[in-house]
């Protein structure tokens, strides 16, 4: 009987372990990818205000991309509204995009200066237990 406790208790400290995880990658998605108001000069003044970096550095992003959608929009990707993408999902639908690109190649944050190009197209995202953790890609989408 104690074997079986003590292994419910490791098995529901994994998932809660899993679970935290998944929240803070989607947290961190949010942050670096979700906002709905974003213009394309507001690229390097949206990137500094947000802390976005390199992941584990002060190194300047060469890209990040906003996506002008709500989260609860963007999630529904991993439910019905995408398809599978290779390991991705990709949105059926496209949308509305500021991709920031930088312009001052050997900077460190703060100083990262970006230059910014709205854009639409459908978008491959990373998925996990239904939420979106990693933005992959815009794709350009023709239609037939």
């Amino acid at each position: 009987m104690r074997i079986q406790f003590a292994c419910l208790l490791l098995l529901s400290a994994s998932v809660l372990s899993q679970d935290a995880s998944v929240s803070l990658r989607y947290r961190k998605f949010i942050n670096q990818h979700v906002k709905g108001q974003m213009s394309a000069a507001r690229c390097s003044s949206e990137i500094r205000q947000r802390g976005i970096s390199k992941t584990g550095s002060n190194e300047c992003k060469e890209t990040n991309t906003f996506i002008q959608a709500t989260t609860n929009i963007i999630k529904t990707i991993c439910e019905r509204a995408g398809e599978p993408y290779g390991e991705m999902t990709k949105s059926l639908q496209p949308f509305s995009i500021v991709v920031c690109t930088l312009q001052n190649q050997q900077a460190r944050h703060p100083r990262c200066e970006y230059s910014g190009r709205s854009r639409t197209r459908r978008i491959a995202i990373k998925c996990e237990q239904g939420f979106p953790v990693h933005f992959e890609k815009d794709i350009v989408h023709f239609e037939n």
